[in-house]
């Protein structure tokens, strides 16, 4: 099963913003410590509790819709590319322990 989240890339113009954006979509908890490490412990663990208000349900991808990823290539190309990079690593996280990959990302830039 696939479920997307849309980030609208026009919001984010640095990592304040970028945090700003993916918390929102995703209700990161509280303690969200508003770097990448967090980051992509957040979305490593989107299918168990406590990582965030929303919940990945068991054998769901989760799509990341970047739209106007293309004026984030512009305007912030590092993070544009350590998005795709962290995405992948959470992927890559999981396949580690046993489990199956939860992230795909969905742009075009």
């Amino acid at each position: 099963m696939l479920r997307k989240v849309a980030i609208d890339c026009l919001a984010i113009q640095d990592w304040e913003t970028f945090h700003d954006a993916f918390e929102q979509a995703f209700g990161f908890p509280g303690w969200y410590g508003r770097n990448l490490n967090a980051w992509i412990d957040c979305m490593t663990h989107l299918d168990e509790d406590g990582m965030s208000d929303f919940k990945a349900l068991p054998d769901e991808i989760v799509i990341l819709e970047l739209s106007n990823a293309n004026e984030l290539k512009r305007i912030a190309p590092d993070i544009l590319t350590a998005t795709l990079e962290m995405t992948a690593f959470c992927n890559w996280r999981r396949a580690e322990r046993g489990d199956p990959p939860l992230l795909l990302v969905s742009c075009y830039a």
